[in-house]
């Protein structure tokens, strides 16, 4: 028997307990990947640069970090999935990456401005924490059919993000204090920013056992050595297995370009800001904080919008949303211009990642037996996506001096997965909320 045959579904508690995780780790995303690290980086090293010889911009050094740790999360995600299908060690994965990437965090608090080769412990930290955060969601999403039933998809999902957005709110506040107030604490100002990358590891390995408590325990059964490539077997298998299933390619299609917008636009944003606009650390988490509550009201207003006319309806618009804030970014000059430009990326940040993720639930065979491989499917193509995104945006970085230009190729993955949307058939179970809806016929 499978676990999503034998765990109880629908559990409140355990519910509630699957979407804090989303409250812990989110943290991490918010402080470390948009709001604080960025600009510590930024403004404490060089603008140029020198790795191996070469000499690299800092603000393309850093889209290339993010480059690396999405490239190796990617390679690993597959062997790591069949091993935890193969054996039932879910859990262990979850958890080994996140201690992984909290204790990486926590050694972050050793990047130091006045020290020349510090930014290498800053900037490996980095990548070693990205790797520890993205891993871990591997397995944390691949719960979400064996602890609930199709139609709590959509609004667990969103309720997950929103309690990400909240609970990262909650801490940002807490720094922004801190920083702010430093001397009032005793504290030079470049501690007071290293210290928020220690508590957000602390925040994140702490809030995670939470989760770890409820979720079903792991069978431990024996790894041999097939389990090892079992992973990239099963990504190869469940290619064959939506190649003939127009509407689930059509979707993983669409996703791999947009998704290499989205997220290239959440890790850069700050970095454009600082370097573009000229926006303080103040300023920058004072924005972020409006886009995370903008983003949790987004993931219920979209998840309410695919009740009434269907996931694929509202990621198209959604999407058509994106294409417009890249082509906004490229000629804004004002710093009043970015704040609506924030508030715009915050009404579709929150419901893009939910209504994927649930769109994706949908869409998988609901008798398959391997949900983590289809799940590692579905991140490895984000990963990669991701790869591809940041390192177009450091690469055109790089060529052209300056960050307008690499903002505006992003409108390019948007407009492709618009129009991959556009012509591919989609079935019921996406189209309409209605719980009687029949399977796809593809």
């Amino acid at each position: 028997m499978e676990e999503k045959d034998v765990f109880p579904k629908n559990v409140k508690k355990v519910l509630n307990a699957w979407a804090f995780f989303d409250w812990a780790n989110s943290s991490y995303a918010l402080v470390i990947t948009v709001a604080i690290f960025p600009v510590y980086f930024l403004a404490t090293t060089d603008d140029i640069l020198y790795l191996f010889g070469y000499g690299i911009s800092n603000s393309a050094l850093y889209a290339f970090a993010i480059t690396l740790s999405y490239l190796t999360i990617s390679i690993l995600a597959p062997m790591l999935s069949g091993i935890a299908d193969v054996s039932s060690r879910r859990k262990f994965f979850m958890k080994l990456f996140t201690w992984m990437g909290g204790l990486a965090c926590i050694g972050m608090f050793f990047f130091t401005g006045d020290v020349d080769w510090s930014w290498k412990v800053g900037i490996g930290g980095f990548i070693i924490s990205m790797v520890g955060f993205a891993g871990g969601i591997v397995f944390y999403n691949s719960y979400l059919p064996i602890i609930a039933t199709e139609d709590k998809f959509d609004r667990l999902s969103a309720h997950g993000f929103a309690l990400g957005y909240y609970g990262s709110v909650i801490l940002l506040v807490f720094l922004l204090v801190i920083i702010t107030f430093h001397e009032s604490f005793g504290l030079e100002y470049e501690v007071a920013v290293r210290l928020s990358f220690l508590l957000v590891g602390v925040w994140w390995i702490g809030f995670a056992q939470i989760t770890f408590r409820a979720m079903p325990r792991d069978l431990n059964l024996p790894v041999n050595r097939s389990s090892i490539v079992k992973g990239y077997k099963e990504l190869y298998k469940v290619w064959k297995s939506i190649r003939h299933k127009k509407g689930t390619r059509g979707f993983l299609m669409a996703f791999f370009f947009y998704s290499a917008g989205v997220q290239t636009v959440l890790f850069l944003a700050s970095a454009f800001a600082e370097s573009e606009l000229n926006f303080g650390e103040t300023e920058l988490i004072i924005i972020v904080i409006i886009l995370q509550l903008l983003a949790a009201a987004g993931a219920y207003f979209f998840a309410r919008v695919s009740f009434y006319r269907g996931n694929i309806w509202s990621i198209t618009l959604m999407l058509m949303v994106w294409t417009s804030i890249c082509l906004f970014a490229y000629f804004i000059v004002e710093k009043y211009q970015f704040y609506i430009l924030a508030s715009m990326v915050g009404l579709v940040m929150g419901g893009i990642q939910s209504l994927s993720r649930s769109t994706y639930s949908k869409l998988m065979p609901k008798d398959t037996k391997d949900v983590s491989s289809y799940f590692s499917f579905y991140e490895s193509t984000e990963k990669i996506a991701i790869v591809i995104g940041t390192f177009s945006f450091g690469f055109i970085d790089q060529l052209t001096g300056g960050m307008r230009n690499s903002v505006l190729a992003l409108a390019i993955f948007f407009i492709a997965g618009l129009l991959i949307l556009y012509f591919t058939p989609f079935g019921k179970r996406v189209q309409t909320q209605s719980p009687d809806s029949t399977e796809d016929q593809e």
